[in-house]
Order: structure tokens, then C-alpha cells, then sequence
């Protein structure tokens, strides 16, 4: 680990994803390795100096609340880094033993507002190689997203879903009732966004996704690691009637109204889960839990850290409230890409919190 500990999964994983922001994909790899891409760039030179004095966390807030501006705008470090997280998936790759998929995280985020999709490709590098990642400087919108994906599918006959991923930091949005610029919606929108998102993140380190107190008032299980305050980075406070868009159970229910409306159902999605972690450990259990990012590992203080710092102090997101989740689980015929990404497709999944 980060802080010098030996660290091992008490159980091994059978697959994994590994999904780096889409947005200045790469950029910590860069810094670390002073690049002159960075270096040259006036915002990355910057960024890497920040970090290099062990002030890391000032510029990843800089980073965050200027999205979705495009603070470094260099296409070179997209270019260069994609090809090797492609070569990275197919290298570690063992088919029947261990599945490494080709993935990036789609981070749009329209006013604070999380939309954030995990775009999982079933294919190879002579497929996923072919396209480099779209992110939200390209375009905040999912039926954006959609269009690129069908564009990829097209063009290499290949296939890629993308999962919703931390619809509780949305503020109503990931399970709305019209689209993000406002439409109703459609039997269309419906049924291209379950070929593209079957599943759905239910749980992980920033909350629970599934339900909430004031949806299930009769569960006495709702209320399992809630965060609820605001949007991701803190930008607005969390009102009740945001509550039934964000949350997996009320996403199922609202689906089931759609479909008596439009004639399709575009919340008729199978439960994932993952860690979210950024520091490489997927700890998920709570007695080894070693945080969302390496400088909440564990340590005497681990619990006053603040993972995101929020304008309003009392909407920041506290390291103390995170869960230590999620794993998926997929019912396949074999431990391979195909098997196990159809698998998904067929909803034939379920999300865990622990081993």
C-alpha cells in the first residue's frame, strides 16, 4: 500500500475493472513521472509542482470544481495513455482464470450533478484500440455517450455497456422523468439506454445506492451507509424530492410507471456494485478497509479526513461516512470477457458489500 503496509485480498478476485477518469485520462502518471507534456502545459506545470510539494489535494480540488472546463486542453496525454491502458487489460488477461476488461469512467457532471458512467468494452485491443475514451469535454450528455458507443460497435463490431455509477451524488437526475436538456422521454431513449446500461451501481465507497429512509420508510435496513447531502463536489444541498431519482429501488418503480407512459422501460436494470477505490486496493471489508484513496489508509486520523472539501463545510463529504463496498457478482459459463460481460447484458448479476 501507499503507506507501507503488504496488503492481500483475503479472497481473490475472478474479474476485474479497472476504469480511470476519461477526463485528462492518465494526468497522475504524468505528473509523476514529470512528463513534458505536463510540464510544458502552464495548468499541468501547476498541478505537478502542487503535487510534488505534497499539496496533491489543492490541485485535485482545482481539478474538480473546474469541470467541465478542460483546464489542461492537451489531446497528446489521451493519445499516448489509452494505448496502454489497452495493452495493460490484454497483458494481465488469463481466460478461465483471471478477466481483465478494457474500461474508462465517464465523468460528466452538469452542475456538481453526478452522472457518471463506467464504460466497460467486452473487446481486445485490436477492437478497443481502434477509439480513444469520450468524456464529458465531449460531451456532458448520456445519449451522447449512447451515440458513441453505437459509433464503436459499429465501427469494430465489437460490444461495451455502461453502467450508472453513484446515482445518489445526482440530485435527482440519473433516474428522471425527461432527459437531461429537458424532453420528455421516449420509447427510443428507453431501448438504447438499456442495450447500453443493463446494469446499474447500486453500492460502493460513497454510499449505498439502493434505497433510502424516506423512500422505504418500512425497511429497517435503508438507511445502510447513507450520503445524502449534496452533489459530489458540494455545490448543492440535497432536497427530498431529488430522492427518487437517485436511488435504485425507486429507479425500478419509477421504470415501471414509464413503461405505462412510453410503451418501454428505461430502468429495467440488473444490481452491480464496486469499490470506486483510487488507490488501487479493492478492500471491501470493513475490518481491512483501506479507504477510497491513499491518503485515507488507515492511520490514527483516518476518520477527520475530508475526501471532498465542499463550499458549505457542512456539505463535505467525510471519510468517516464511507462504506466499504461493493462487489459484483456475475452468474457466467466461463471466467472470460464474453461469458461474463453477457452475463451482465442478461442481468444475470448481483452487487455485495463484503466477500
Amino acid at each position: 500500500a501507499y503507506s507501507g503496509y503488504e496488503f492481500k485480498l483475503i479472497r481473490p478476485l475472478d474479474f476485474v475493472v479497472l476504469s480511470d477518469h476519461a477526463e485528462n485520462l492518465g494526468i497522475a502518471d504524468f505528473i509523476r513521472r514529470s512528463d513534458p507534456l505536463i510540464l510544458n502545459n502552464e495548468v499541468g506545470k501547476r498541478w505537478h509542482d502542487l503535487n510534488k510539494a505534497g499539496r496533491g489535494y489543492e490541485a485535485f480540488l482545482e481539478w474538480l470544481r473546474g469541470l467541465p472546463e478542460d483546464q489542461i486542453n492537451e489531446p497528446k496525454m489521451m493519445a499516448t495513455i489509452w494505448p496502454r491502458v489497452v495493452e495493460n487489460a490484454d497483458k494481465y488477461y488469463e481466460p478461465g482464470v483471471f478477466t481483465t476488461f478494457t474500461a474508462f469512467e465517464w465523468t460528466s457532471q452538469p452542475g456538481g450533478n453526478n452522472l457518471h458512467r463506467i464504460v466497460i468494452f467486452r473487446d481486445d485491443g485490436s477492437r478497443t484500440g481502434q477509439v480513444l475514451p469520450f468524456s464529458q469535454f465531449d460531451s456532458p450528455d448520456p445519449e451522447d455517450l449512447w451515440a458513441y458507443m453505437a459509433a464503436y460497435e459499429e465501427k469494430t463490431g465489437g460490444r461495451v455497456i455502461s453502467p450508472p455509477h453513484n446515482g445518489n451524488f445526482s440530485n435527482g437526475l440519473m433516474f428522471d422523468t425527461k432527459t437531461l436538456d429537458g424532453k420528455p422521454l421516449t420509447a427510443a431513449y428507453a431501448e438504447m439506454r438499456m442495450r447500453f446500461e443493463p446494469i446499474i451501481e447500486v453500492t460502493q465507497i460513497k454510499g449505498d445506492g439502493e434505497a433510502h429512509p424516506l423512500l422505504s420508510p418500512t425497511d429497517e435496513f435503508a438507511d445502510y451507509e447513507n450520503m445524502d447531502k449534496a452533489n459530489l463536489p458540494g455545490l448543492a444541498a440535497k432536497t427530498p424530492d431529488m430522492l427518487p431519482g437517485e436511488y435504485g429501488r425507486s429507479g425500478l418503480k419509477r421504470g415501471l410507471e414509464l413503461e405505462r407512459q412510453i410503451g418501454a422501460n428505461p430502468y429495467k436494470f440488473g444490481l452491480a456494485a464496486a469499490t470506486d477505490a483510487h488507490n488501487a486496493l479493492p478492500s471491501t471489508r470493513e475490518e481491512n478497509f483501506f479507504g477510497k484513496a491513499h491518503i485515507i489508509e488507515p492511520s490514527k486520523k483516518r476518520a477527520d479526513y475530508v475526501m471532498v472539501e465542499a463550499p458549505d463545510p457542512e456539505l463535505n463529504m467525510m471519510n468517516a461516512d464511507s462504506a466499504a463496498s461493493g462487489l459484483t457478482a456475475v452468474w457466467a459459463r466461463e471466467n472470460t470477457r464474453e461469458s461474463i460481460l453477457d452475463a451482465m447484458v442478461r442481468k444475470e448479476v448481483y452487487a455485495t458489500t463484503g466477500t
